[in-house]
């Protein structure tokens, strides 16, 4: 069978399509997904996996998803989050047309649900606090025991949850409580806490609201006023299905009602996955904010240079699991050279400059040498790079005492110039303190690229840029954030010390000089490179590496 595939998403091998094609084999017409998240923080990579998830299963099956917040918090939401989530979301390439929803819009409508199950017996006001309600709960190998509150009458109940809307009581004085089973195996479903108080203004409600329903019941009824049918989520929620399912049912949401499937979330080697961690980093001003380029926030990646492409490739390779794993960085490195090889045009560019000087060309002369801009995809054409008496080359292509299978420049020896003709060094300048400080050398006019010279062959190609006509730009390497894998929430994060390198005199040929802030370019043997969309000027570029050109990761 041929293999469909939807923005990089395929319908063969995942357990989830598996669901899907059994429930439309079924009553089921078409699926509706929806990516839900809390606005309390940007996005990162594995919010990524999830937004191909949804969108990409909507698209693949002919249904539909939503996008929708998940603010039932507003101690913890900002609208800032609100606008960055969309725009990662329209950047990634998923439209949710005209299904933007918040939880909040449901507000009135929970309450009434709650108000029903207070009716029916199944919900009560419970006036322990925090903690005497984690030591009623009991443990995964003895039973929990019941609120002394658990059996007020229902007529109580109504008017102390009327009393709670209202305003009358303070924070964390009193909760409401499904009644469900305190000895249940299953933790969550030991009367678990459906509703807070919490005098907060909400972002969109105001001072409307001084009560807020738990995410683990808003959340399902969200998923079925909306008419979702698969509520897709990671791992950790497995052991929320029951109470997910509970909520639905008791709700009057009988027909076709959402089936909760969970998959493993994504981990990866070197990388904080914790939005808890990744917002203290951004607090503690370890990090140039939410879009630090070695973040992996969607748009720290994304001014980083690396492309939507590049990331729903990523996500379609790591593919979906219900086993949790750590995914090596490289892989998402391997996407976005993939990605970039044929679409980046490539330059020369000096990181670490050493001056030449070409002491048999004419004084003033300039040759504007016709260069390739991409080997590897023609139809990008060329253009003209200037060359002129005096240059820069990167000092890791001189050496004065070569070592073994050295062939790039060194005293008598010869190498040709990206574009341009063969140099021999003939001798090297120092500075009292014996570093080198320029290399002369002398070219042979008859050796010019395309000239059709074929007399003599050189090992060694170095690229170059003229030092009367180079664009002095900044360069940002980058590494790793973490030296180690922070992959749960009390481990502790050990930063890379190394995890950034600025070159503020990065030398680069003059075709980068109508460049705009995120084009994309390799940079000849230093890796690709983007024009940084905050810290640019109209003055001075600055470039961030995106990533080098090769990588010890090998893909299988």
């Amino acid at each position: 069978m041929e293999e469909k595939k939807e923005n990089g998403l395929s319908s063969t091998g995942n357990f989830i399509h598996n669901y899907i094609q059994e429930d439309l084999e079924g009553k089921l017409n078409k699926i509706h997904t929806r990516f839900p998240p809390e606005p309390n923080g940007y996005l990162h990579i594995g919010h990524a996996k999830s937004i191909c998830l949804n969108f990409g299963l909507a698209q693949l099956y002919g249904g539909k998803c939503n996008l929708r917040f998940d603010d039932t918090n507003p101690t913890k939401e900002d609208t800032e989050y609100i606008d960055s989530i969309k725009q990662d979301v329209k950047w990634l390439g998923f439209d949710w047309e005209d299904r933007l929803y918040f939880a909040s819009s449901y507000f009135e409508k929970y309450y009434e649900v709650a108000l029903k199950l207070i009716k029916e017996g199944k919900a009560f006001v419970c006036d322990l606090n925090a903690e005497e309600i984690r030591e009623y709960r009991g443990t995964l190998n003895s039973p929990g025991k019941e609120s002394p509150y658990r059996n007020r009458s229902v007529e109580e109940n109504l008017d102390l949850f009327q009393r709670m809307r209202a305003g009358e009581f303070p924070d964390g004085a009193k909760t409401l409580r499904a009644k469900i089973d305190m000895a249940s195996p299953n933790i969550n479903m030991r009367d678990p806490v459906l509703y807070r108080i919490a005098h907060a203004t909400h972002h969109t409600t105001g001072d409307e609201w001084c009560i807020y329903p738990m995410y683990d019941f808003a959340h399902p009824l969200e998923d079925a006023i909306e008419g979702i049918t698969h509520s897709i989520c990671t791992m950790e929620f497995e052991d929320h299905r029951p109470l997910y399912d509970w909520v639905v049912k008791e709700a009057g949401y009988t027909v076709n009602p959402p089936r909760q499937i969970e998959f493993a979330r994504l981990g990866l080697t070197n990388t904080v996955m914790s939005k808890r961690k990744l917002r203290a980093l951004v607090e503690e001003g370890l990090v140039d904010g939410w879009d630090d380029p070695r973040m992996p926030t969607i748009s720290g990646l994304r001014r980083r240079g690396f492309t939507p492409e590049s990331i729903r490739d990523f996500c379609e390779r790591i593919g979906v699991s219900k086993a949790n794993s750590v995914v090596d960085s490289g892989l998402l490195e391997y996407c976005i050279r993939d990605d970039l090889k044929a679409k980046a045009k490539v330059v020369m560019a000096i990181l670490h400059p050493l001056k030449l000087v070409i002491t048999n060309y004419p004084e003033g002369q300039i040759e504007l040498m016709d260069i390739e801009n991409n080997p590897e995809n023609e139809a990008l054409g060329t253009r003209q790079v200037p060359f002129t008496k005096t240059l820069y080359i990167e000092q890791e292509d001189f050496m004065e005492e070569p070592v073994k299978k050295f062939f790039r420049l060194a005293p008598g020896k010869e190498v040709r110039l990206k574009g341009a003709y063969f140099v021999t060094c003939t001798d090297v300048i120092k500075d009292e303190n014996g570093n080198i400080t320029e290399v002369h050398c002398t070219y042979d006019p008859e050796t010019k690229s395309g000239s059709g010279f074929t007399a003599r062959k050189v090992k060694g190609t170095l690229h170059w840029v003229s030092a009367d006509h180079c664009i002095t730009t900044t360069a940002r390497l980058y590494d790793y954030m973490m030296l180690d894998n922070p992959d749960s929430e009390d481990s502790e994060m050990i930063m890379n010390p190394n995890s950034l390198e600025v070159i503020e005199n990065c030398y680069v040929e003059p075709s980068i000089t109508e460049a705009k802030a995120g084009d994309k370019y390799q940079f000849m043997r230093n890796g690709y490179f983007c024009v940084d969309t905050k810290d640019t000027t109209k003055d001075h570029i600055v470039f961030n590496r995106i990533v080098s050109l090769k990588s010890s990761f090998k893909l299988k």
